[in-house]
């Protein structure tokens, strides 16, 4: 059985507060940021994560070392504390937000190009339609 990991990031980036979503499975990292605007509270991002976690989009899964330890409370406890003052994301999570952003923005230009030929393949029939119009007489 494999082991799915998650975590939640949430910082401030200038104007905003973002939270960054990442997550391991199958020894793969994903990753997706959203930005909540005003510094969340805790119960407010705990709903956040509730209701909308299965709409979140991630990044497509980036090769990540999974680390299989038992761990002593204290030392997790000292992590947490150096990641809560640590601002920024890890590096592995910027490259997977960039790969995410990257196919975004090819979607984005594939669908404006096919709507775009789209219209000039319909401006281009009404131009031939009133042609057409024009050579019959009427």
């Amino acid at each position: 059985m494999d082991k799915v990991s998650g975590r939640l990031t949430v910082f401030f980036e200038e104007p905003f507060w973002v939270g960054v979503f990442e997550r391991i499975s199958e020894g793969k990292l994903s990753v997706c940021k959203v930005t909540f605007g005003a510094e969340p509270r805790d119960y407010e991002v705990y709903d956040f994560v509730l209701k909308n976690y299965c709409q979140l989009r991630f990044s497509p899964a980036v090769a990540a070392d999974v680390k299989e330890t038992a761990r002593n409370p204290k030392r997790i406890q000292r992590e947490v504390r150096k990641q809560v003052q640590n601002t920024g994301i890890g590096t592995k999570s910027q490259q997977a937000l960039k790969l995410q952003q990257e196919q975004l923005k090819t979607e984005r230009k594939t669908l404006s190009r096919e709507q775009r030929e789209a219209e000039r393949q319909r401006q281009f029939e009404l131009k031939q339609q009133k042609r057409k119009e024009k050579h019959r007489g009427r």
